[in-house]
């Protein structure tokens, strides 16, 4: 039942600028057209459950990027475009209920995205696994990945990969008490 985050951030912890912006994400140099392993990441993947702002993000990309069924977790969306109602479905359900719902339907490697979705699951302690690259820019301020929590989650390094010189991509696994 792995619950994984898989994520970039700035150096300083951010996920996007205070407006929601990601330019930043693409400015690092990639002259192979390296997906720096995210393919491999979700072709392991069941299902993925972002958050409405994520979900939103997604949208303006153009074509769906997604080939796994997506779950936004929303109070204020209530439907999803025409062309995307067989590869997305709104949840408003606490995290536990959301886990349970997915793994009942057999979906139990779940990618958990998006800023305020994470910070739940964290809250709730539901994240098994993350994966963060860390982008080499400080944005100063804007929207961070983590929020306070309520008691302490211990994680072990499983492993660090550095890519163009740039990226530096770090995979934990939450240990058990």
């Amino acid at each position: 039942m792995p619950n994984i985050v898989y994520i970039a951030t700035s150096i300083d912890g951010f996920i996007a600028k205070k407006d929601g912006g990601i330019d930043w994400l693409f400015e690092v140099p990639n002259p192979d057209g390296s997906d720096f392993g995210f393919s491999g990441f979700i072709n392991n993947i069941d299902a993925i459950v972002m958050g409405r702002n994520t979900f939103e993000l997604a949208l303006r990309f153009g074509d769906w990027p997604y080939n796994k069924p997506v779950f936004v977790l929303s109070k204020t969306v209530k439907s999803v475009p025409n062309n995307l109602e067989d590869k997305v479905e709104i949840l408003n359900q606490n995290p536990h209920a959301i886990v349970k719902e997915l793994n009942s339907r057999k979906y139990f490697n779940l990618y958990i995205d998006g800023g305020k979705t994470i910070q739940e699951f964290l809250k709730h302690e539901l994240i098994d696994e993350i994966i963060i690259t860390r982008i080499p820019i400080l944005l100063g301020e804007g929207i961070p990945l983590f929020d306070v929590l309520n008691k302490e989650q211990k994680y072990e390094h499983i492993k660090t990969d550095i890519f163009n010189n740039a990226l530096v991509k770090s995979h934990y696994r939450k240990l058990r008490n």
